[in-house]
C-alpha cells in the first residue's frame, strides 16, 4: 500500500480501461458481459493448442475457467453488427514465469471482416492506447519506465508495423533454437528466443502471419493452399503481445478443422450449429494486457504487474 510502483500501476490500469472503452465506443462495438466459466475452451487438447485449461467442479459439473471467451464474442457479432469486445481475466494451467501469468487480463475483440481488417484495427488500438496513456500520464510514465523514447516513437509514427509471413520470419531467424517443430514435422512455431531475435533484426513491432495451420487452434481459418492459417501474432516488448486471426465462416469448415486438429466435436456442437445457422466472416484478437505494460514500462518480469498476485497451486489471500 506504500509502493509507488503499484500506486502508479493502478492509475495506468484504470486509464487503459477508459481508453479501451473510448476506442471501441467510437467504432460502435458493444462491451460483452461474458461469463468466466465455459464448456468450450478455445485451446482444447489437440493439434494447435499451446495452453493448459483450468478445470473446476461447479456443483458437480466439470467445467473450465475461461482461457478466452472468443467464441462468445463470435456469437455476439451476430447480435452487434459493428462487433463486440471486453476486458476480463483469463486462466491458464501453466506455471507462471517472467513472461507468463496463470491469471491475466485479456483485452479481446471480434469484428466482421478478414485478417487484414483486424490487423489494421489492432495497430490503431495499440497506437490509441499508447497515445492516451502518454497524454494523460507523461510524468508517471517517465518515472516508472525511466526512458520513454519508445513511447514517443510510437506516438509520432504513422507507418504500418513490419509484417512477415511465418516462412519469411523463419528465414530471418534460422537458428535451431529459434523455431520449434513437433516430432512428426507437421507444424512449426517460434520460440521466445526466436521472437526476440526477430524483433532485434526487423524492428520494434513485427507481425508474423500465415502460420502453419496445425500450429494454431482449430478455429483459425486457412488460406487457399489449405496449409497456412489466416492468423497473425504481433510481437513487441517481451515477444508475442497480440494474437489475431480470421475465423471459419461455415459449420462444415469448422467440422473439417476439428477433425484435422483431432479435437472431439462434442463441446463445440453449438459453435458448429451457430455457423450453420448464421454464417458470418469475422476476425478477432486478444491482447495480453500485462505484456503490453511490460513494453510500456520497459519491464522484464510480468509478475510485477499483478496488484493481486495469483499462482496455480497456491491459496493466496486476498
Amino acid at each position: 500500500m506504500t509502493s509507488e510502483w503499484y500506486r502508479g500501476l493502478v492509475e495506468l490500469q484504470h486509464s487503459f480501461t477508459v481508453a479501451t472503452l473510448h476506442f471501441w465506443q467510437e467504432r460502435g462495438a458493444k462491451w460483452a458481459h461474458a461469463p468466466v466459466t465455459t464448456g468450450s475452451i478455445s485451446s482444447p487438447m489437440g493439434l494447435g493448442s499451446d495452453s493448459s485449461p483450468v478445470e473446476v467442479d461447479l456443483h458437480g459439473v466439470p467445467t473450465f475457467l475461461a482461457d478466452s471467451m472468443q467464441f462468445a464474442l463470435e456469437y455476439l457479432c451476430r447480435l452487434s453488427e459493428p462487433g463486440a469486445y471486453y476486458l476480463m481475466p483469463s486462466f491458464r494451467g501453466e506455471a507462471a514465469d517472467a513472461t507468463h501469468l496463470c491469471q491475466f487480463q485479456h483485452s479481446e475483440a471480434e469484428i466482421p471482416g478478414r485478417l487484414d481488417d483486424v490487423i489494421a484495427v489492432v495497430e490503431e488500438y495499440v497506437r490509441y492506447l499508447t497515445g492516451w496513456l502518454h497524454t494523460h500520464h507523461a510524468g508517471l510514465l517517465a518515472r516508472m519506465a525511466g526512458d520513454v523514447s519508445h513511447i514517443e516513437d510510437l506516438v509520432g509514427r504513422s507507418s504500418a508495423f513490419a509484417r512477415l509471413t511465418f516462412d519469411e520470419a523463419v528465414s530471418v531467424v534460422p537458428e535451431p533454437d529459434g523455431v520449434h517443430a513437433d516430432d512428426m514435422g507437421r507444424w512449426r512455431s517460434l520460440t521466445r528466443a526466436g521472437e526476440r531475435r526477430l524483433l532485434d533484426r526487423v524492428g520494434p513491432f513485427v507481425w508474423v502471419t500465415h502460420w502453419d495451420h496445425l500450429a494454431v487452434p482449430f478455429y483459425q481459418a486457412v488460406d487457399d493452399s489449405g496449409r497456412r492459417a489466416l492468423s497473425g501474432d504481433l510481437l513487441f516488448g517481451p515477444g508475442e503481445v497480440v494474437g489475431a486471426g480470421e475465423r471459419h465462416v461455415t459449420g462444415d469448415e469448422v467440422r473439417r478443422a476439428l477433425k484435422t486438429h483431432d479435437v472431439p466435436v462434442d463441446s463445440y456442437e453449438w459453435y458448429v450449429t451457430m455457423k450453420d445457422s448464421a454464417p458470418l466472416r469475422t476476425a478477432g484478437f486478444g491482447m495480453g494486457v500485462e505484456r503490453y505494460f511490460m513494453w510500456l514500462l520497459r519491464a522484464d518480469d510480468i509478475r510485477d504487474f499483478q496488484v493481486f498476485p495469483r499462482e496455480n497451486g497456491r491459496n493466496i489471500v486476498p
